[in-house]
């Protein structure tokens, strides 16, 4: 059995293989068992396809430009997926193996998000709204550009980052389904619900990779999660930008637009710390010394100072023109 003050993070990742491996039926779905884009959008070799693709259009232009924005953002973030698997790919001592459990995990992970892009994707296009060409190019630009997480291809930060950011995409995508159904367009809200479900059970998973590590490491595990907690967790399309606008300059407008009609908030960021400290069961820790007590000790004081700093902060008025949403 590993000791958990001494264990190396490969020996760590090498032990939790059989649990990834049981694990994989509850975090994944077959493919058989799971949706595609398909089943949610007009249906091009059916008789009554320019019926629905009418009403599809006619649901769309009564959605708001912030949520258009917002819509477009995530998609742009989903179709990076190839820089995401890649990343996970250079995580230190994570076996490469291809028919071992990690690397299962990986490929099918892979397999699921594929489809929130094309989803995605697919309705913009018919919606009839977005300059396909703009976000075509911000697409690109993102996959050129890259990221950079500050995770250090470790594996115990690599995994605080994918448990924290596939519950904000979670947020995110669920609360565009409730606005979009607001606004009268079922389709959509039922495709977003899809892709939060999706993101819900991928962020269950990176949830549990990091309760394991804290049964055989918990030292550096927490040292770990205070690091990338002090750094802040960046959103993986940090460097979103259009043609003609500066490296990540039209992320921060597409935060503000996200910020603007209660999409993912300051609070969000918070809430979501909270609910990885009950998860992990932080207060109750034990096998620190006290490198790890310290580091305890400012994570769990850490959300009550996001939340007083969350409650100073004024939600962005100004407004920008995307050239992703086409002038009607």
């Amino acid at each position: 059995m590993i000791t958990a003050p001494t264990a190396s993070r490969i020996e760590v990742i090498r032990w939790m293989e059989d649990f990834v491996g049981e694990k994989l039926s509850e975090f994944l779905k077959s493919v058989e068992d799971s949706w595609q884009p398909a089943d949610l959008l007009p249906d091009s070799t059916l008789d009554n396809f320019f019926d629905e693709l009418k009403d599809l259009r006619e649901r769309a232009r009564d959605l708001s430009y912030d949520l258009l924005a917002v819509l477009v953002g995530d998609t742009i973030t989903e179709e990076a997926l190839p820089t995401y698997e890649s990343w996970l790919m250079t995580i230190d001592g994570l076996p490469q193996d291809p028919n071992g459990p990690w690397m299962k995990w990986n490929r099918s992970w892979t397999a699921e998000e594929n489809r929130h892009g094309d989803a995605l994707n697919r309705y913009l296009f018919l919606s009839g709204r977005i300059n396909m060409r703009e976000m075509e190019a911000s697409t690109q630009y993102l996959l050129a550009d890259g990221f950079d997480l500050q995770t250090d291809n470790d594996p115990y930060r690599s995994f605080v980052y994918t448990s924290f950011q596939e519950t904000a995409t979670n947020i995110s995508h669920r609360r565009v389904a409730q606005i979009a159904k607001k606004q009268g367009d079922n389709m959509l809200a039922k495709l977003c619900g899809h892709v939060a479900a999706d993101e819900a059970r991928h962020a269950k998973a990176y949830k549990a990779f990091v309760s394991k590590i804290f049964e055989a490491d918990p030292n550096e595990m927490m040292l770990a999660f205070e690091d990338m907690m002090r750094k802040k967790i960046v959103m993986p399309a940090h460097y979103m930008r259009e043609l003609g606008v500066d490296l990540g300059k039209t992320f921060g407008h597409f935060t503000d637009a996200a910020q603007r009609i209660g999409v993912y908030t300051s609070a969000d960021y918070t809430d979501i710390l909270d609910g990885l400290i009950k998860e992990w069961k932080i207060e109750g820790l034990t096998g620190l010394n006290e490198a790890g007590e310290r580091a305890r000790d400012y994570v769990m004081a850490l959300p009550n100072r996001l939340k007083r700093v969350a409650d100073r902060m004024r939600v962005p008025s100004l407004e920008y023109k995307f050239r992703w949403i086409a002038d009607r």
